[in-house]
């Protein structure tokens, strides 16, 4: 880690220079938004839907930071090139900058743009999963925040919604957290969708929902159409999950995660969750790697 560069502000510093100013309203109140990109044989995955999700998310917070997608994906590419990364994990963040001490921002925006890299294995048909067995997932007491209180598609720095999920895990030990909306449906994981297999369809939160739609989730959905897969996006309750045939999880750097337990109970993947994951790594390969991946459901 102490060889990485991280790009701060339009620099490429070592990364234990790496710094923002304490008055930057990302670190005093959160006030930025963010993603977490996986590059595969040097370039970004879904670059555009990641990008316009960051716009979303810029938008939901009314912060207009004036640089284009062509200037944040030249940063995040000179980052890659600057650590020697063809495969690695990337989170882009934008803050309002630093600004007067107020809690309200100012109209005139300086934005701080950071990017930093996390190397990872390599991807497509021929990976290594960055998880080294199927989830566990515990229900937790700590509800999603409801849209009407902050937009689920605004991804941003106040992530304590999902840290508070992600410390209840520590009585059970589970990898990721089932998170409930206020009515006490589904909702998310504290960083992943969650998909299951009811015997008719694929089944997964609708975006009515605290739900953010996530890249990794359209891309699954996206196979399913494909693939003649049924899905039904919808309210569903903890016990719908707990009597799943299968079930796994899905975010950008985990893919296509298996699900072994929920709660304790037995779920386990199956040939659906194997066939989402052959196929999402195929693709992976055909758009990254050069690889024709065509025999990868055989």
């Amino acid at each position: 880690m102490a060889d990485l560069r991280y790009h701060v502000d339009g620099e490429l510093v070592p990364v234990e220079a790496a710094a923002v100013s304490v008055r930057d309203r990302g670190f005093v109140y959160g006030d930025a938004v963010f993603e977490t990109l996986r590059a595969y044989g040097g370039d970004v995955f879904r670059w555009d839907a990641h990008a316009d999700r960051l716009t979303a998310s810029a938008e939901a917070i009314s912060l207009d930071h004036g640089l284009s997608n062509a200037e944040l994906k030249r940063r995040v590419d000179e980052t890659l090139r600057a650590n020697d990364l063809e495969d690695a994990s990337v989170t882009l963040s934008v803050t309002r900058g630093v600004q007067s001490d107020t809690l309200t921002p100012d109209s005139a925006v300086d934005p701080t743009v950071v990017v930093q890299v996390t190397p990872r294995p390599r991807g497509g048909v021929e990976s290594t999963s960055v998880w080294d067995e199927p989830a566990t997932l515990q229900t937790v007491r700590t509800r999603r925040i409801p849209d009407e209180s902050l937009p689920s598609r605004a991804q941003t720095h106040n992530y304590l919604n999902g840290v508070l999920a992600r410390i209840e895990l520590r009585v059970s030990d589970a990898d990721e957290a089932v998170m409930l909306d206020g009515d006490g449906h589904l909702a998310a994981g504290a960083t992943s969708t969650l998909f299951f297999v009811d015997g008719e369809a694929l089944c997964t939160p609708s975006l009515d929902g605290p739900v953010r739609p996530g890249v990794a989730r359209a891309e699954v959905l996206d196979i399913a159409h494909e693939e003649g897969v049924p899905v039904r996006e919808g309210a569903f309750t903890p016990d719908d999950l707990r009597g799943a045939e299968e079930a796994f999880v899905t975010n950008t750097t985990w893919e296509v995660r298996p699900v072994e337990t929920v709660d304790g109970i037995d779920v386990g993947s199956g040939p659906l969750t194997t066939l989402f994951q052959r196929v999402y790594d195929a693709r992976v390969e055909r758009d990254h790697y050069a690889g024709g991946g065509s025999d990868v459901r055989e």
